[in-house]
């Protein structure tokens, strides 16, 4: 066989696919590295579930800003500038607190803040429609304020107060506001101060049937110690026999 002919052979046995493969490399192989990537790729969780893109828990309290304020210290090299901050924290389920926090910077004043009110959660008695149990005033500071049970009309009130009132659940509440400052944190405040004199629906019934029999008593005492005054009385107006 000629050399003309050993080559004429060798390129009818070359196939397509293998002309077109790089040198040194066979059709398998280039099969065989495709079938991995693409189980790679597959098997590879998505960028959205590593970065935990998914529903974001809900965290346990939310929180408003009330006020920031920049604050100095007058030191011997100068004053030192800071920040102060005032946030009313809570859940919008019966429990609410308002915090202030100084820092350097606004984030770590917040996150100081922030703790302050989960420190000083209160919890509210509500009713079954989302109301308070009864009429209750307090005061604080050169602001008071007075809640009202309204239930069907939603929630009614001002500045601060309206805040306290909507994190911590309260729907349907009539506040009316006496107020000598517009300073928030004191009206937050004393809003909080009303909140905590709140009694729950069944102690407020507990105590008023423990009260009843007691005034009772009191009016029958009275009223026995009355009879007996008039009744010495009529003996020394009429005359010995």
């Amino acid at each position: 066989m000629t050399d003309a002919q050993t080559t004429q052979t060798k390129r009818q046995e070359t196939t397509p696919e293998a002309a077109a493969a790089p040198q040194g490399r066979s059709v398998a192989s280039g099969r065989s590295r495709a079938q991995r990537a693409t189980r790679r790729n597959t098997d590879r969780p998505s960028r959205r579930s590593r970065r935990g893109g998914g529903e974001r828990a809900r965290p346990e309290f939310e929180h408003d800003l009330l006020d920031v304020r920049r604050v100095a210290r007058v030191v011997a090299g100068g004053r030192r500038f800071s920040f102060a901050v005032a946030v009313v924290a809570g859940d919008r389920n019966g429990r609410v607190g308002v915090g202030t926090g100084k820092a350097q910077d606004t984030a770590a004043a917040m996150e100081k803040a922030l703790r302050d009110a989960k420190k000083n959660l209160i919890l509210v008695p509500r009713t079954t429609d989302g109301s308070i149990p009864h009429e209750v005033a307090a005061k604080f500071k050169a602001s008071s304020i007075v809640l009202r049970p309204a239930p069907g009309r939603g929630l009614v009130a001002g500045s601060s107060a309206r805040v306290v009132l909507n994190l911590a659940g309260v729907t349907d509440v009539s506040a009316k506001l006496h107020a000598r400052t517009k300073n928030k944190l004191v009206i937050a405040q004393a809003a909080v101060a009303a909140l905590r004199k709140l009694v729950a629906p069944t102690a407020a019934k507990r105590a008023s049937a423990q009260q009843a029999p007691t005034e009772g008593a009191s009016l029958e005492k009275r009223s026995r110690s009355q009879k007996q005054e008039g009744a010495r009385e009529k003996a020394k107006r009429e005359p010995r026999k």
